[in-house]
């Protein structure tokens, strides 16, 4: 079963790519047509990459790893703390700290310290100990520590994976991954470089509805994997979403068609022979007092139809 199809990735507009001045020749493998100055991507592709990258995340959770989700862009931040925290994994949604990777020991630190700080109440001045401006001085560090570092709270090490959301714009998260030699997933739009990621998916990263469809079915993978580190039944993570029946352009519905009609030419094509043993079987089974009344009426059929033409014969000669 498709963890995600056709038309859930059509609606959500994961197809539609930059415009066509701002692009990156490498994508051009991923690219099917150009409309209206705009690049679409082949689906095609993007639902073989998914799978791919569907299957690489649960299991690498399944045997014991962890993914770290990051989107700092507005499109993404809430699907991305959303989904990281439905399914217990790290996240960065606010801003990229140089170092988190490459330099976590010194970030584990400041993980303690801000943990430390929650400790405190800010509320309560006399029994702290402190005098009202050192409780301020302390609440502004730890609600900016909260900000940048709350997503990876509970972080111990590094993660065994990164989701990206818009390599050009977390460039330095894909550095640094890289640079540790962690595996990078990310949206590939068609101004990214597919050479900087593992596991590559080409579609839209600027759509939140794209961007949290995608996201939302690596969430799916990473539960699917903790269902089979934890050695319960597999269960199909990417749930089917109802079809919504908005209107699509022409070129959309042929793209949907199309997809269907591949999907569906291996059982038309046995479609047949199914038929024939079917008929056979009934064939042999039938009676013989069953037989003389298929003929029977068969033969009623014929005499019935060709009155009609007698009628029509007579009309002409006369």
């Amino acid at each position: 079963m498709a963890v995600v199809t056709m038309r859930q990735l059509l609606e959500s507009g994961v197809h539609f790519g930059h415009q066509t001045r701002r692009w990156n020749p490498k994508m051009k493998r991923f690219i099917m047509t150009e409309r209206n100055g705009i690049y679409i991507i082949d689906l095609q592709q993007s639902l073989t990459y998914l799978n791919e990258a569907y299957d690489f995340v649960k299991q690498t959770v399944a045997h014991g790893g962890s993914i770290l989700f990051v989107g700092t862009k507005k499109q993404a931040q809430e699907s991305i703390a959303e989904q990281a925290t439905r399914v217990g994994m790290p996240y960065v949604n606010h801003r990229w700290l140089g170092g988190m990777l490459t330099n976590f020991q010194t970030v584990s630190k400041r993980l303690t310290r801000m943990k430390e700080l929650e400790e405190i109440d800010f509320d309560d001045v006399a029994g702290s100990g402190r005098t009202k401006k050192e409780l301020l001085m302390m609440s502004r560090e730890y609600e900016k520590l909260a900000k940048t570092l709350g997503g990876i709270r509970d972080m111990q090490k590094v993660p065994s994976a990164v989701w990206v959301v818009d390599t050009k714009k977390e460039h330095l998260a894909v550095t640094e991954a890289r640079k540790l030699g962690l595996p990078v997933i990310a949206i590939l739009d068609t101004n990214c470089d597919p050479d900087e990621v593992d596991y590559k998916i080409p579609g839209n990263d600027d759509a939140i509805r794209s961007v949290t469809l995608l996201t939302r079915v690596v969430a799916d993978a990473v539960a699917d994997g903790l269902i089979a580190r934890s050695g319960g039944g597999s269960e199909s993570g990417a749930e089917s979403e109802g079809a919504e029946n908005e209107p699509m352009a022409e070129w959309e519905r042929e793209l949907l068609a199309g997809a269907e009609e591949t999907s569906e030419q291996t059982p038309a094509e046995t479609a047949p022979a199914a038929e024939a043993q079917a008929a056979a079987t009934e064939d042999a089974g039938a009676t013989p007092a069953a037989t003389e009344q298929a003929d029977e009426a068969q033969v009623d059929t014929q005499a019935d139809e060709a009155q009609p033409v007698e009628a029509d014969a007579q009309t002409t000669q006369s």
